[in-house]
């Protein structure tokens, strides 16, 4: 093999062939464009990690810190910390008696929201996405109120009680749910019909969901499906339900997120009243906020193996014919 080169290799030169010189200068190619990559994907993520570390990371952990301490904050020494363990998580399902009736009440709401409104979601969505006019104008009308719509708005609407339905309440349907009904479903319910407009409000971003999972189903299923005589109801449970499976999910977990997170949960309101309290202050309200992060954790994970679990059906080997 013929020597066409020369390299510095411990301080000694060492004579290389000429495919020794294209594979180093390709290898050279290829680490400086994938460094080159690198460095721009970085610079491009680098505010978002910037963002995580200062505004998530660090109170995500200072609130774990505070959680098992004892805060006070005085005006001549400022923070002061006083380890007191879990005596704040005892304290929690001890003691605050209405931590434990604001959860009972938000699950039970979980329970009884979260399918109603994964089901007008995609209910709306269906009909949406139809061929019929206005269509553009129906949807923009449906996604507005997640725009426009705050949680200060949201709270005047709910102390007004102008969040249900005339024709609700004209019937008496509240009271009659609550005549008739045990209390652990009662409540719910009826905060169900009281609040039926608010659930509409929050269906804006589930329903452009369930549009972009139903825009990307093929409309020839649909056609073969008809052919081979299938009726719209069987196409639905056939074609429509499994195709948007991961639709629901999503739209699932964005749900409880936000009905755990709105300004007019409960356990919300809880945890900023007691956040000022001289006698419990943020120590405690930061164990209470960590107790509540888990449970929501928990239900989200509930949540996703109900819907994202399918059980494989078994399949039969055939056997061979002799």
């Amino acid at each position: 093999m013929r020597k066409v080169g020369y390299a510095l290799v411990h301080n000694k030169l060492v004579f290389i062939s000429k495919k020794e010189i294209i594979w180093f200068n390709k290898f050279h190619q290829t680490i400086t464009n994938k460094f080159r990559e690198s460095i721009q994907g970085y610079a491009f993520i680098s505010i978002w990690i910037f963002g995580f570390l200062t505004l998530t990371l660090y109170p995500l952990l200072s609130s774990l810190y505070y959680s098992v301490n004892k805060v006070t904050i005085t005006g001549g020494e400022g923070i002061q910390f006083e380890s007191v363990g879990f005596d704040n998580y005892v304290q929690i399902f001890t003691t605050d008696l209405d931590f434990v009736q604001y959860l009972q009440e938000f699950i039970g709401d979980i329970v009884i929201q979260l399918p109603i409104i994964l089901i007008v979601s995609m209910l709306i969505a269906i009909l949406l996405n139809q061929k019929i006019k206005l269509r553009g104008f129906f949807r923009s009308i449906y996604f507005l109120p997640v725009i426009i719509v705050s949680g200060p708005v949201i709270n005047e609407l709910l102390q007004q009680e102008a969040g249900s339905i005339p024709l609700i309440q004209e019937l008496a349907v509240i009271e009659t749910i609550e005549n008739t009904l045990p209390g652990f479903l009662a409540d719910p319910i009826s905060n169900l019909f009281s609040q039926i407009i608010i659930i509409l409000w929050f269906s804006g971003v589930q329903i452009v969901l369930f549009l972009a999972g139903l825009q990307k189903i093929d409309n020839e299923i649909y056609e073969a499906a008809q052919i081979d005589g299938a009726s719209p109801w069987e196409s639905f449970w056939k074609i429509t339900l499994p195709s948007l499976r991961n639709i629901i999910l999503v739209s699932a977990v964005y749900t409880v997120v936000m009905l755990a997170t709105f300004s007019t949960n409960s356990i919300i309101k809880h945890i900023q009243t007691l956040m000022f309290d001289t006698s419990r202050g943020y120590g405690y309200s930061s164990a209470l906020a960590w107790v509540y992060f888990l449970i929501v954790a928990l239900l989200l994970g509930i949540v996703v193996l109900l819907i994202a679990y399918q059980k494989k059906p078994k399949t039969k080997k055939a056997r061979r014919s002799i």
